[in-house]
């Protein structure tokens, strides 16, 4: 059988207030003429359909465009779960209704886990859908008053899960690691799972499983064993994310459940990566449509430096400057406010470079003070 998995399609979501709704239209035409070149069997998609629990109507109406495009006009099986950013029960809505059409949806955990069977020429595969639930929700669903972290979450969903044949796949969202080990997310668009505890799994929870398709973290790789595997997003949704190669994951299982794992990569109508430099050399740069997050290498103040970059750059999204730290002293806080202005520069310069100003940069903070201070009289 073959199986496409793919997750954290987070559509309606918004990147330092820039809408990624075009580059999702982009990146699903993309997807689906991908699904058109392999024809697989079945296509799954790992939770994080989209960025909040109420997403805006367009993008419910991108994903139910795609929906339709893949079991109704391509009549492909679709299994998808709700992720942490999702509202459980709005991807529940209709899902006994869509079965027959092909439709899988699963939005709330259910106490009974009963796989979604589909059938190829070797037999049978069974699927096991189980969305995003905090530990909260599997203590009640499944009435055991010992459940408190993550970890027992799993264990007590794993408890009720047996495959019968010898083909099995699950569908899960969740911070799987090696051994459950706590490990930092580097995801920065991705919110914890947990507050004040370890929001890991351990992996060998899933090794029962032929194979085991991920949501959450968005950058595709395996945790302990080929078989356990995040797809990772579709899409950039960070500056974290900067040096990751999207795509998803085309698997074929064959009839002894063995599988063989193939990435197939997507290329974004608009990248997202870093740049640095001194703004005279980034002024001199090709134009392009990327988005960019840029570090100022310049020292002196720079008046406007957003509007200069995005005449290279008309997406740019962030500007910082790396800070320095001096070696000489610094005054504390409670003297900083009894400073003048110019006082007060020197002491920021110092703090934030490790050298004083010299007299052309000095003059020119005078003068911009100046012009702010001329502004506000006239303003008056």
């Amino acid at each position: 059988m073959k199986i496409l998995h793919t997750a954290d399609w987070h559509l309606g979501k918004t990147v330092q207030g820039t809408s990624m709704l075009e580059d999702q239209k982009y990146i699903l035409q993309q997807f689906l003429q991908v699904v058109d070149e392999q024809q697989p069997d079945a296509i799954i998609i790992a939770g994080d359909l989209y960025d909040r629990s109420v997403p805006p109507v367009i993008a419910v109406q991108l994903l139910d465009d795609v929906f339709e495009e893949i079991v109704k006009n391509r009549k492909i099986p679709l299994l998808a779960i709700a992720g942490n950013h999702d509202s459980t029960s709005r991807v529940d809505f209709g899902s006994t209704l869509f079965k027959e059409s092909g439709l899988y949806v699963k939005g709330k955990l259910a106490k009974e886990m009963t796989p979604i069977r589909l059938e190829d020429e070797h037999g049978a595969v069974d699927f096991y859908l189980i969305p995003f639930a905090d530990p909260q929700e599997v203590r009640y669903v499944f009435e055991k008053e010992d459940v408190h972290t993550n970890q027992q979450a799993m264990e007590t969903i794993m408890e009720a899960i047996q495959p019968t044949i010898n083909r099995s796949v699950c569908i899960a969202h969740a911070f799987v690691t090696k051994n459950g080990e706590q490990q930092e997310n580097l995801d920065e668009g991705e919110r914890p799972l947990s507050i004040g505890g370890s929001e890991c799994i351990d992996a060998s929870l899933f090794e029962k499983f032929n194979y085991t398709a991920l949501g959450h973290l968005h950058q595709a790789h395996f945790v302990a064993h080929e078989k356990i595997r995040y797809s990772g997003s579709p899409l950039k949704y960070s500056v974290s994310e900067a040096t990751h190669q999207k795509g998803v994951l085309m698997l074929e299982l064959d009839a002894k459940g063995n599988v063989a794992i193939e990435k197939i990569p997507l290329e974004p109508i608009r990248d997202l990566r870093r740049i640095e430099g001194f703004m005279e050399d980034l002024l001199k740069l090709p134009a392009s449509e990327d988005y960019v997050y840029v570090t100022l290498l310049d020292e002196a103040p720079i008046l406007s430096p957003m509007e200069k970059i995005r005449t290279v750059f008309p997406n740019a999204m962030h500007i910082e400057r790396p800070i320095i730290k001096g070696t000489l002293e610094v005054a504390p806080v409670e003297n900083k406010r009894a400073m003048d202005t110019e006082t007060l520069f020197h002491s920021f310069y110092t703090e934030i470079t490790g050298s004083e100003p010299n007299e052309a940069m000095t003059q020119l903070f005078q003068e911009l003070v100046e012009e702010e201070l001329r502004k506000e009289r006239e303003a008056e």
